[in-house]
């Protein structure tokens, strides 16, 4: 069997799944990746067959998502051409990590395609949504990328077609320690902004990685600002006692797998992060709409609140695996019609 295994890039969570994933599914077939979209600080250790512009969101000049400008700069002949241009019928199978070109130059081919997402967790309306949903954020998560079929993951399986998290080797043989500071992944939120309203928390010291600086530097005693890179990053999971970020999926999962605090603010107009803060608030996380003044006393109660126990999340990719591709044989099997893609 030939697989084509396309991969976002335009988030550092689906690509670090890639690097558990793609070892256990080239033990069952020959394995392509395609990955689409430059965002992401994490990379992967092998080569690259395809890789594509893609379509990745644009942020307004207060950190959210700005829909319009999203639309304008990718819906575009360039998309298109990447669409029409794949050769997805050279493949037994395509497995779609919320990946937009090969989903759609599957769909428009009629070639099998199975999601194995996080976001494929949101075709189920049993996973957590906060109390106001929105349609454009709900179209995005289940047209953004169509499958056949789908395995999703979450930090709760909420359906039955829902697997926990796959949680990355380098995490589950990472020594935890305490060191006594807090890491900070929120990059929505320039680096000034950020030291201004942490240096206002007492007793506690913050790592912050950094989509804006190229060299760590200290700019006030008890804060630190350094690059965002897989290594340090993965080193601050294990010594840190809590992270304060954003509302994606992997961090926060891996968080609590190591009995990490977890304090989330999701970026404002993202709606699968506003669904992941919803699930994470029903988990005992604190979450936030935004980091400001208001929010220091909130953040200083997280601060010295005890250390959670840590979460267990079973070591299932095997098993994630072998149902995608068992999956896949009985979508290929089915043999889909073709569709013209508009």
């Amino acid at each position: 069997m030939k697989i084509l295994y396309a991969i976002q890039g335009t988030g550092n969570g689906h690509l670090s799944r890639a690097r558990e994933i793609v070892p256990v599914l080239r033990q069952y077939a020959e394995v392509d990746l395609l990955v689409s979209g430059t965002q992401s600080e994490v990379k992967l250790p092998w080569r690259l067959d395809y890789q594509y512009k893609g379509f990745s969101f644009c942020y307004n000049r207060k950190g959210g998502v700005s829909k319009i400008k999203s639309l304008r700069e990718n819906v575009t002949p360039k998309l298109l051409r990447e669409i029409n241009s794949l050769p997805v019928e050279d493949y037994d199978l395509v497995v779609n990590d919320f990946e937009p070109v090969s989903a759609w130059a599957a769909r428009k081919r009629g070639v099998a395609c199975v999601a194995m997402s996080h976001q494929s967790a949101y075709l189920s309306d049993n996973s957590p949504r906060p109390y106001q949903r929105d349609r454009f954020g709900e179209i995005v998560l289940k047209r953004y990328a169509p499958a056949m079929a789908a395995v999703g993951f979450h930090f709760r399986p909420y359906d039955d077609f829902i697997y926990t998290p796959v949680i990355r080797s380098e995490i589950r043989e990472l020594l935890v320690t305490e060191q006594g500071y807090f890491a900070v992944y929120l990059p929505a939120y320039k680096d000034q902004y950020l030291v201004n309203m942490l240096s206002q928390v007492k007793h506690a010291d913050w790592l912050i990685f950094s989509r804006y600086t190229k060299e760590a530097y200290s700019p006030v005693p008890g804060i630190r600002i350094q690059p965002v890179e897989n290594d340090a990053f993965i080193q601050s999971m294990g010594e840190c006692q809590g992270i304060l970020t954003g509302g994606g999926f992997e961090t926060p999962a891996e968080a609590m797998f190591l009995g990490k605090k977890v304090f989330s603010i999701p970026v404002k107009g993202q709606y699968e992060q506003q669904c992941n803060a919803a699930a994470l608030s029903r988990l005992g996380c604190p979450v936030a709409p935004k980091l400001d003044q208001g929010l220091i006393p909130e953040i200083q109660a997280w601060v010295l609140a005890p250390q959670p126990e840590p979460v267990d999340y079973p070591h299932h990719t095997v098993e994630v695996v072998e149902k995608v591709l068992e999956l896949g044989i009985r979508q290929k099997e089915k043999q889909p019609q073709r569709e013209t893609f508009a």
